[in-house]
């Protein structure tokens, strides 16, 4: 079972995007940038674009993408940091806080229908092997 492991994880990984993306389509959102919301809204609004990045675990290369076609979609917006003039803090604007709403909701009905059967042990299990994973690939750094 060991060894099939990773292959599971990254099969539930790209089935949970793919249907995540069509289900998101009509809201000209994707899987990549629902979760940069999710993390901007999680994280505490006012995170700057490295702050973001290191949360998410991402490039900031890749986050700068996302950003900017959040931003052109009136969801986000980058507002001067007091302390650093080159950092710009991120926020949440209202209609990305209603747009958040929606998401979340659409996000959730996928998420219990891909957990049907499955009892609330298992999930907590599941997510303690995930976080004791990600502890033992931090040391490896």
């Amino acid at each position: 079972m060991r060894d099939q492991f990773p292959f599971a994880v990254a099969r539930v990984t790209r089935r949970w995007r793919k249907m995540l993306d069509e289900r998101l389509k009509d809201l000209g959102v994707t899987q990549a940038r629902w979760s940069t919301m999710v993390y901007l809204e999680k994280g505490g609004e006012g995170l700057t674009q490295r702050e973001l990045a290191s949360l998410m675990a991402i490039e900031n290369p890749t986050l700068v993408r996302l950003l900017d076609s959040l931003e052109q979609q009136g969801l986000i917006e980058r507002r001067p940091c007091p302390n650093d003039r080159r950092a710009r803090r991120l926020h949440l604007t209202s209609a990305g806080r209603a747009f958040m709403d929606d998401l979340s909701e659409r996000a959730e009905t996928l998420r219990e229908e891909m957990l049907e059967g499955i009892s609330e042990k298992d999930i907590e299990c599941t997510v303690k092997v995930f976080h004791k994973i990600l502890e033992n690939a931090e040391k490896q750094k």
